[in-house]
């Protein structure tokens, strides 16, 4: 399946609406109960997602200006980000989300045309056009806001975006052959996340 741009930016904007809502019904006391990623907390993985919209500005603001902007200036940096949300209270992990998400919508919303087709780099190292900046975000937050383990299900999630997440998974992990299934099933399992396929094969976490 291809995805266009307007699929991503669509996507983007939906999953970040879901994972606002979810996160916001945690609370304190469930800021501190397990994700479906080893090793981390709802805090951990909110602090992620919000570092992850203020990284994605970068790219933007590369974008928007040409003057070369990593989403991170080191590994380390990323983690930083991580274990700051882990330090956070609720209030403070919900206003970092929320301020970051809006920060990111708006820089996205002022690119130009052209703007948007000026190469910019991935943490990964990857060299893209800034239009695959929405399809990363859409990504964090639809899967992310299936790992906050409230509520929310791959089931739950577009159609759409599952197909163009499956086979951008497929394609990553090199496999040339799904299980049969339910889509959100399959994304599941190609997303290393909890499933209930049987017989397949157990595959670390994506993402």
């Amino acid at each position: 399946m291809s995805r266009t741009f307007a699929d991503a930016a669509r996507w983007c904007a939906e999953g970040t609406r879901l994972f606002l809502a979810t996160a916001a019904k945690l609370g304190e006391d469930g800021y501190d109960r397990p994700t479906a990623l080893p090793g981390w907390t709802r805090r951990h993985l909110v602090g992620h997602v919000a570092a992850n919209a203020d990284a994605l500005g970068n790219l933007v603001h590369w974008a928007a200006t040409g003057v070369e902007t990593p989403m991170y200036a080191s590994p380390e940096e990323r983690a930083a980000g991580i274990e700051r949300g882990a330090a956070m209270s609720a209030e403070e992990l919900q206003a970092w989300l929320s301020q970051s998400a809006e920060r990111l919508a708006g820089a996205m919303e002022r690119l130009t045309g052209e703007q948007w087709r000026r190469r910019v780099r991935t943490a990964q190292g990857r060299d893209v056009a800034a239009t695959e900046v929405p399809w990363m975000r859409a990504r964090e937050v639809f899967v992310h806001a299936v790992d906050l383990d409230r509520g929310v299900a791959f089931a739950d999630l577009p159609p759409g975006f599952l197909l163009a997440l499956r086979e951008e998974i497929r394609a990553k992990r090199g496999l040339d052959e799904l299980p049969e299934g339910p889509l959100p099933e399959v994304a599941a399992w190609l997303a290393g996340r909890p499933h209930t396929l049987a017989g397949t094969p157990e595959l670390g976490p994506w993402l």
